[in-house]
């Protein structure tokens, strides 16, 4: 498994020497503790991404990431995995594999980091043609319907209550649904996952009465994904 490890990051000539030496486990541990002697470190393995501070606005920054020009509002991750997590014109905080990290106009960093691994998520649709699945609201388990066609994550009162998530401090808004008008709040959702995936600070709408009966996975989710269909099938695909 360790050679297979290496040789899927390059690491061509110590993977086959560590095939050879597999063959005899205490050649292999000695020379296991010399690498370690010799300051071999697992960060070796990983991939090393630069980042340039190219422009700094209110809630967005302008960066530059393996060379990629990439605009990121607050809450968005790149494809590279580098999260946004506040931006105004004196500087940005970014976070890379959970350590955050500050930024100015003028910086330049280097950090070595795993490069995160595309995620997907399979949806089989039912027998009247609705795609539901499984996931978590803050943590908390819930049922959510596929819903390309909502702009929001939406979610009745009573659901958000359930939830724990408090909608009176939201921005009041009006949404249009299939019964007209209906008063709602917007409210940020500290994370939202279905299987793998994970999306931070997600905009939802929570609406008053009943309605949606369903929480509707909408486009503050789906806009991070990848998404295609095939046979009854929905896939969805990580974006980074």
């Amino acid at each position: 498994m360790l050679a297979t490890y290496l040789l899927e990051r390059g690491q061509f000539e110590l993977a086959v020497t560590i095939m050879k030496l597999s063959r005899s486990p205490i050649s292999l541990l000695r020379h296991l503790l010399l690498l370690v002697c010799l300051g071999f470190q697992p960060t070796l393995l990983a991939q090393e991404v630069e980042i340039d501070v190219l422009g700094l606005f209110k809630n967005a920054a302008m960066l530059k990431i393996y060379g990629n020009e990439r605009l990121l509002k607050v809450g968005e991750r790149s494809e590279e995995g580098v999260l946004l997590l506040s931006a105004d014109s004196k500087g940005a905080v970014i976070e890379i594999n959970g350590e955050t990290m500050e930024l100015d106009l003028s910086s330049r960093i280097a950090a070595n980091f795993e490069r995160p691994t595309e995620t997907s998520v399979s949806i089989i649709r039912n027998n009247i043609g609705q795609y539901l699945t499984r996931g978590t609201i803050n943590g908390r388990s819930v049922e959510f319907l596929v819903d390309t066609g909502a702009n929001v994550v939406a979610l009745n009162g009573e659901m958000a209550r359930s939830l724990g998530v408090d909608a009176s401090e939201g921005r009041p808004i009006r949404v249009s649904t299939a019964g007209g008008m209906t008063a709602s709040r917007l409210v940020v959702l500290e994370m939202v996952q279905v299987g793998n995936i994970k999306v931070n600070n997600v905009q939802a709408a929570v609406m008053e009465g009943k309605y949606p009966e369903d929480i509707l996975l909408g486009m503050t989710f789906l806009q991070n994904v990848k998404i295609s269909e095939s046979g009854g099938i929905m896939q969805l695909k990580g974006k980074y």
